[in-house]
């Protein structure tokens, strides 16, 4: 089955069609600067195309995915369309696209303000453009829902969880999921034999714990801020610094969540740059900045995979993805040493191939517990999902 994938942001739209059967994608693309200047790059089986267009809203920047879909001769090989969707609030679950849907969605956009409202508007339009379809949405804070109350609660008065809905919902849920199952399918077990702890590490990341294929805690919160040193995000922080600098600086609310959401992270840290790549590059060359980066980088991570780690009753594998736990050598290295109590031992020349040739795994032959890099594969997730939910409505 043919499934097309919309990533709907604030201003773009990312896609993909994908052949569920052989799990290949046949063709991907990127609308950006919608409400600007519309830039659109995509390639497919007939060719490549790239352009700048009038693109003031999200309808004209699908309109212009089905034009080229259709150009490359795809459109009506497509069967359903399925959405990625930042935070689900109360779903536990991909869920089918309905009006009742998209309005919950718009009624939680304080949740995500940068996702939510464009991800509702994506939804409308395609079901506008592709009324035929089946469509379904897929959630990043699904995965989460098994967590216990223990470990979802926060620290300040109940009313608010059950008023407002404060608790830790976590995020990059379909990642976590899909690498977790491929973990299992990796060594051969099934994911109930299983207790991993999955490392989503990009220009944002998070950690979950995954006990019989269920997440049982993750290191993002009530938002994406929270948890790992991340590109240009602080991460957990002490909630009074920014009491302090309110008070010492005269920082306003949108100051404050400019500094912790654009302005901190490796970038902050760094004096440089959000990228691992130019990090690691500028570290090994001896750039202070980029060096206190990666050290406090590294260090953080290994020690919410360690606070993480006692919500399960073992620890099988550490699996590593996303862009920079697929390809970051030095990351990967540094934050096994760091957790050198749970007894990690690195194969350094697994570690530097990346496991490519030693069936993901990346320590040393008979060494528990293992590590591993496993790529990640959300869109193929998210296609899989909707495959399923479009046959039992057929």
């Amino acid at each position: 089955m043919r499934i097309l994938v919309l990533n709907c942001g604030s201003s773009s739209v990312k896609f993909a069609v994908i052949d569920t059967e052989n799990k290949e994608s046949l063709s991907s693309g990127l609308v950006e600067n919608i409400g600007v200047n519309g830039h659109f790059k995509a390639k497919g089986p007939e060719g490549k195309a790239e352009f700048h267009f009038d693109c003031p809203t999200h309808k004209e920047a699908v309109v212009e995915v089905q034009k080229f879909l259709t150009a490359q001769k795809l459109i009506n090989t497509i069967e359903a369309v399925g959405h990625r969707v930042v935070h689900g609030g109360k779903y536990i679950k991909s869920e089918p696209v309905t009006q009742e849907l998209i309005d919950y969605i718009r009624s939680i956009i304080l949740f995500a303000p940068q996702h939510e409202g464009a991800h509702a508007t994506g939804m409308e339009v395609a079901k506008e453009i592709f009324p035929g379809l089946p469509q379904l949405a897929v959630f990043d804070t699904a995965f989460h829902q098994t967590m216990p109350r223990k470990a979802f609660l926060y620290g300040i008065p109940y009313s608010y969880y059950e008023d407002l809905k404060i608790r830790r919902y976590g995020f990059h849920g379909t990642s976590h999921r899909y690498v977790s199952a491929e973990a299992a399918r990796i060594l051969n077990k099934k994911p109930e034999e299983l207790n991993l702890i999955t490392a989503h590490l990009g220009n944002g990341s998070s950690c979950s714990a995954i006990h019989a294929g269920k997440c049982v805690d993750t290191t993002m919160g009530f938002t994406p801020l929270d948890g790992l040193v991340m590109g240009t995000r602080s991460g957990s922080l002490d909630p009074a610094i920014l009491f302090f600098l309110n008070k010492k600086l005269g920082y306003d609310i949108d100051r404050l969540n400019k500094l912790v959401n654009k302005e901190s992270g490796l970038l902050g840290l760094s004096g440089l740059s959000n990228d691992m790549r130019t990090i690691t590059q500028k570290a090994a060359e001896g750039h202070t900045g980029a060096q206190i980066a990666l050290e406090v980088f590294c260090y953080k991570l290994a020690r919410e995979i360690g606070g993480i780690t006692m919500a399960l009753p073992r620890l099988d594998a550490l699996v590593f993805t996303g862009g920079i736990g697929e390809n970051s050598r030095v990351v990967r290295e540094t934050t096994l040493e760091n957790l050198a109590i749970l007894g990690f031992k690195i194969d350094h020349q697994r570690n530097e191939e990346n496991g490519a040739n030693s069936n993901h795994i990346i320590t040393a032959e008979g060494s528990t517990p293992l590590a591993m890099v496993v790529p990640t594969n959300e869109e193929l997730l998210i296609a899989l999902d909707t495959a399923e939910y479009a046959k039992s409505v057929k």
